[in-house]
C-alpha cells in the first residue's frame, strides 16, 4: 500500500507501556497461538481466558512496566493509525452520502500483553477484537508477527484487512446490526448462536471489503499484490482451515467466523461492489453464505 504522507488518526490510545500483571508476559507464541485458535474456532472470551491463564489469571491490576517499542513495532503503530484514519475518511463519507447519519469513529487501543476493556480484560492471545460497550478496537501489534509466522499471512494490506474487519464490527454497531444479533444470540442454543456469529463475522469481512473499495477509489493506494494479500489472509483465518491446522479435521457446528471460502467470497464481494446493501448476511440461508 502507498501510504506516504497520509495522516494518522488522533482516535488512538497508546497503552503499550502498560500491562496486566503476570498475564502480560505470555506474548503470541506457544500457548498464545492456541488461544487465538480457541477464539477463532468457536470459543468465547471466557474459553480463551481459562485456556491461557487459568483461573483468576486475568484479574490482576493494570500496572506500569518497562517497555520500549522496537523500530518495527513503531512502524506498525504508525501504519495502524494511518489505516484507522483511512477508515474514518471512507466511512464518514459513505455515511453522509448514503443518508446514514454522522459516522462516529471508534478508538484504536494499542497495548501489550493485556489491558482492561468495557467487555472484560483483553489479552494479546485473543488477537485484535472490537468491544461495542466502549466502541474501541484493541490490538497488540505482535499479532501481525504471529499472522506471518503461525499462519503465513503477511503484507500491509493483509494487516489493513484485519483492522478494517474490526472497524466493520463498529459499523455494524452503529447501524444496530451487531447489538440486535447479540441479543438474539443470548436466547439461542450454542449451535444456533454459532451460526449467527458466522453471519456477523462474514458481514464484517464484507464491510472490510467495502472500505478497501473506497480506499482504492479515493486514494489510489493499492498496489499489485495487495488484494491477494488480503484474500490470502481471509483464507487462512477461516474456521475450517484453522481447525484442520490445529487438530487435523473441522467440526462445522463449531464454526463462528465462516469457512475460508466464505470469508474470501464476502471480502471480495465488498471489494467489488462497495455497496453495503449487498452485504446482508442475515437474510441468507446457510447454503447461500
Amino acid at each position: 500500500m502507498k501510504l506516504d504522507g497520509r495522516r494518522v488518526s488522533s482516535n488512538v490510545e497508546d497503552r503499550r507501556r502498560l500491562s496486566g500483571g503476570g498475564a502480560a508476559g505470555l506474548g503470541l507464541g506457544g500457548v498464545a497461538i492456541v488461544a487465538i485458535l480457541t477464539l477463532l474456532m468457536g470459543g468465547d472470551l471466557g474459553d480463551v481466558f481459562r485456556n491461557v491463564v487459568g483461573s483468576g489469571g486475568l484479574n490482576s491490576i493494570v500496572t506500569q512496566k518497562s517497555y520500549e517499542p522496537t523500530e518495527e513495532n513503531e512502524a506498525l503503530a504508525t501504519f495502524s493509525c494511518q489505516i484507522l484514519a483511512s477508515t474514518e475518511d471512507v466511512w464518514s463519507r459513505y455515511f453522509q452520502e448514503n443518508g446514514l447519519g454522522t459516522y462516529k469513529a471508534p478508538t484504536l487501543v494499542l497495548y501489550t500483553g493485556a489491558t482492561s476493556t468495557a467487555c472484560g480484560t483483553g489479552q494479546a492471545a485473543m488477537g485484535p477484537f472490537y468491544c461495542s460497550a466502549d466502541e474501541k478496537l484493541y490490538i497488540d501489534l505482535s499479532f501481525f508477527s504471529s499472522m506471518k509466522q503461525q499462519l503465513g499471512a503477511d503484507g500491509d494490506f493483509a494487516y489493513a484487512y484485519v483492522i478494517a474487519h474490526e472497524v466493520g464490527h463498529h459499523v455494524q454497531h452503529l447501524l444496530g446490526t451487531l447489538d440486535q444479533a447479540h441479543q438474539k444470540m443470548a436466547r439461542m442454543s450454542k449451535a444456533d448462536a454459532n451460526r449467527m456469529s458466522v453471519r456477523i463475522e462474514l458481514q464484517a469481512d464484507f464491510y472490510a471489503g467495502v472500505w478497501g473499495h473506497y480506499e482504492s477509489a479515493l486514494f489510489g493506494s493499492l498496489e499489485e499484490g495487495d488484494l491477494e494479500e488480503a484474500i490470502n489472509c481471509a483464507s487462512v483465518i477461516g474456521d475450517d482451515y484453522l481447525q484442520k491446522k490445529a487438530q487435523g479435521y473441522a467440526v462445522e457446528e463449531s464454526f463462528t467466523h465462516g469457512t475460508a471460502a466464505q470469508r474470501m467470497r464476502w471480502l471480495k464481494k465488498g471489494l467489488s461492489t462497495g455497496d453495503i446493501r449487498q452485504g446482508n448476511t442475515f437474510s441468507l440461508s446457510d447454503d447461500q453464505l
